[in-house]
């Protein structure tokens, strides 16, 4: 005889995307493929503080404003 039990688990499932610094809720699908998010651990001396979690979720205009200048853009050949 096989006995079952039946348990409740909790799933974290996408709601929406909301970038950190322009605060713009993004939902649209294709926008959703260009969103960006930047996560790391400062290590030892790191301006961030040592073992601090670093997020940031940036929609795309966001993240060009910021780093645009210093980005080489390469069309695929």
């Amino acid at each position: 005889m096989i006995v079952y039990k039946t348990e409740m688990v909790e799933h974290r499932l996408f709601d929406k995307f909301i970038c950190d610094r322009c605060l713009r809720e993004v939902t649209d699908e294709m926008e959703l493929q260009e969103v960006h998010s930047i996560r790391f651990k400062g290590g030892y001396g790191s301006i961030f503080g040592d073992g601090n979690n670093v997020d940031c979720d940036l929609c795309q205009q966001c993240l060009k404003d910021l780093i645009g200048d210093f980005c080489v853009l390469n069309a695929e050949e």
